[in-house]
């Protein structure tokens, strides 16, 4: 279907989490012979120093200890594969929630997609890769420009749906976001459109009127297409770390947000947000950035992931 990119750009992308990370543990590992409690400890120094946050790096060390005692894993050539299960675990959603954006079912057309984030977290460029991909599926894709209050966004927006091949709807600065969702959606059913993917302006999420904003359009989106939208998606910059726990949590109770996109995994050691997230926020990550091209949106694969992860050269 093409929304799946190769293995190589994913492993350049998590080049310096890998670094900040693995290749550590490997260090680690290197300088003992067995698996210690000294050991342990500073195993979890290195997860909490590449963000995987105080909460999840107890709960791997926890099942670690675990696994060391009843398994009688004592070797520390053992240590890297413990790791990547325990990992892969964390990464696993058992919610029932599917950690993949969903194909459009049949049964729903348009597909709507909500976009909600932070200023500078990616929205725009996550909006314009998301439209190619779903292009390159085979889907026809309309873009709904409801980021109305920031200068030039209309622009940016404009400029991605060209790149991209898709239609975009737009109306003139400082419209209501909530209408211009509205006449996307209205456009989506006119020319028998499969994706509609909405933008919404970049907000704080700690300031309540903002957020409002964002359920009025969620409601708007509603009244005309039940069900919509079907997916909201909250973009998230990896280098913000740990801060993104508390963005999910604000997003997520004025929106329900379904899944994230993670952007900007290649300029950041600190990939292990991924993890955090999985395991606090129980919400899977769908699509991560990667590089700056229109193809470096890559759908979230858990097993790829790790398989990058763990690839030290």
């Amino acid at each position: 279907m093409g929304l799946f990119n190769t293995l190589s750009k994913l492993k350049a992308g998590l080049a310096k989490t890998r670094d900040s990370i693995v290749s550590k543990v490997q260090q680690l590992a290197a300088t003992k012979s067995t698996i210690d409690d000294e050991l342990l400890s500073q195993l979890e120094d290195i997860l909490i120093a590449g963000d995987v946050g105080v909460q999840t790096a107890s709960v791997i060390l926890s099942h670690l200890k675990r696994r060391v005692k009843e398994d009688k894993y004592e070797s520390t050539s053992q240590l890297i594969s413990l790791l990547k299960e325990e990992i892969e675990t964390i990464l696993h959603i058992d919610d029932g929630k599917e950690s993949s954006l969903k194909i459009p079912p049949a049964s729903v057309k348009p597909f709507v997609v909500m976009v909600v984030g932070v200023n500078g977290a990616g929205k725009t460029t996550t909006i314009g890769k998301m439209a190619y991909q779903y292009r390159q599926a085979g889907y026809k894709v309309v873009i709904g420009a409801a980021d109305t209050f920031r200068a030039a966004a209309n622009e940016q927006l404009e400029i991605w749906a060209q790149r991209a091949g898709v239609d975009i709807v737009q109306q003139s600065h400082g419209a209501d976001p909530a209408s211009v969702a509205f006449d996307a959606i209205n456009s989506a059913l006119s020319k028998q459109a499969d994706v509609v993917i909405i933008d919404t302006a970049g907000r704080l999420h700690t300031k309540t009127n903002l957020m409002e904003e964002l359920k009025k359009i969620k409601r708007v989106m509603a009244k005309r297409l039940p069900g919509a939208p079907h997916e909201v998606l909250l973009v998230l910059d990896a280098t913000t770390g740990q801060n993104g726990l508390q963005q999910v949590k604000h997003f997520t109770e004025a929106v329900e947000v379904t899944g994230l996109v993670l952007t900007k995994l290649d300029g950041t050691a600190k990939g292990g947000i991924v993890l955090a997230i999985s395991n606090e926020m129980k919400m899977p990550v769908k699509f991560i950035g990667v590089g700056e091209k229109i193809d470096d949106l890559q759908v979230f694969d858990r097993r790829a992931f790790v398989d990058a992860l763990f690839e030290v050269n």
